[in-house]
């Protein structure tokens, strides 16, 4: 009650009720005499307590469900929300209630983001510091003078190497930092499968032949459909990357790709060990390395690759290809399904 009247509402309500009833008084004084001026006053003195009640609790409540809001805010408790039937204060609690239901969101989303954020950031630092450490160890030994030249070349084509690996890493990260942000913007135009599929295995053609490995591609010379050339190279090269690295010297790796009125599907298969049923789920995660994974793997190339076919509004799965319940290989399947008129 203390703090109900410590309210300047209160006391502006008071003051003005005072003189209402001193006019209304007046008034029916000169109206209906002394009698009238009782009546009026008395029905007034009924109004405002009635009023005065009124208020009373309509702040009550409303001082009830500050209390309810900051105890929650100081995580003391959890909001209740409509301990009112109707009316404005109602609408107005359950406003407030969507209010800090949507602020608790936000900050778990942001918990949850600065948990991820850390993640990452360990994640590439140990993702740099593991070929910084062997640039370093390089660079120590090509300072000795008594190393032969046979050998300096090695270590100077192993040090080559390494600085192509950490600049394909820092650009793969940008490039994911720009989807995640959504700064990069996905053209439209038709691509010809044929066309994108060529332009995906020209860089990988030498270290495949390395390989002795074999590469068969089934594509219809007219199978399209609609989305980025640039990005979708860097997509389908990230997969193909992928299985060639999976797949054993001398092995075989298949690009099929058909078209329909329902979608165009690109088909990207090998013979190699296939995917271990434990990695399937994760396979696309950031950072995640399975259990077949080589040393120089950071599990990057195939979560750039999600995110660039699902920004153009694809989709991509993985599997395990059977022969008679044995696994002898892995598939990937893009998909783009047509835009219904």
């Amino acid at each position: 009650m203390i703090k109900f009247f410590r309210n300047g509402e209160i006391w502006k309500e008071m003051v003005l009720s005072v003189i209402m009833l001193f006019l209304a008084a007046l008034f029916g004084g000169m109206t209906a005499g002394a009698r009238g001026a009782v009546l009026c006053m008395a029905s007034g003195i009924v109004f405002c307590l009635f009023h005065f009640a009124s208020s009373c609790r309509r702040y009550q409540q409303i001082a009830k469900l500050a209390d309810k809001v900051n105890h929650y805010l100081h995580g003391y408790m959890d909001l209740y929300i409509q301990d009112q039937r109707e009316g404005e204060l109602a609408i107005l609690e359950s406003e407030i209630g969507k209010m800090v239901l949507r602020l608790r969101n936000q900050a778990d989303l942001l918990k949850k983001d600065k948990i991820y954020l850390a993640d990452s950031i360990a994640d590439i630092s140990h993702q740099i510091r593991t070929p910084l450490t062997t640039m370093n160890l390089i660079v120590s030994r090509l300072s000795s003078r008594e190393l032969p030249r046979e050998k300096r070349k090695h270590l100077m084509m192993e040090l080559e190497e390494m600085l192509v690996h950490i600049e394909w890493l820092i650009q793969s990260l940008l490039t994911i930092s720009k989807l995640d942000a959504g700064t990069i913007q996905m053209q439209e135009r038709r691509i010809s499968v044929p066309e994108l599929i060529r332009n995906s295995t020209e860089a990988l053609e030498i270290p495949m032949e390395l390989r002795q490995q074999k590469l068969n591609i089934i594509c219809d010379p007219l199978v399209s459909f609609t989305g980025d050339m640039k990005w979708m190279k860097e997509a389908v090269m990230n997969i193909v990357k992928n299985c060639m690295e999976h797949t054993p010297e001398g092995g075989r790796i298949q690009i099929c790709a058909v078209e329909n009125p329902i979608y165009t599907e690109i088909v990207i298969e090998d013979n190699g060990p296939g995917i271990d049923r434990e990695d399937l789920p994760h396979l696309f995660e950031r950072f995640y390395k399975g259990k077949n994974s080589s040393d120089k793997s950071v599990g990057i190339g195939l979560a750039l690759a999600k995110m660039i076919i699902t920004g153009q509004h694809g989709n991509v799965s993985a599997e395990n290809v059977t022969n008679k319940g044995m696994i002898c290989g892995a598939k990937f399947v893009i998909r783009f399904y047509k835009s219904i008129v």
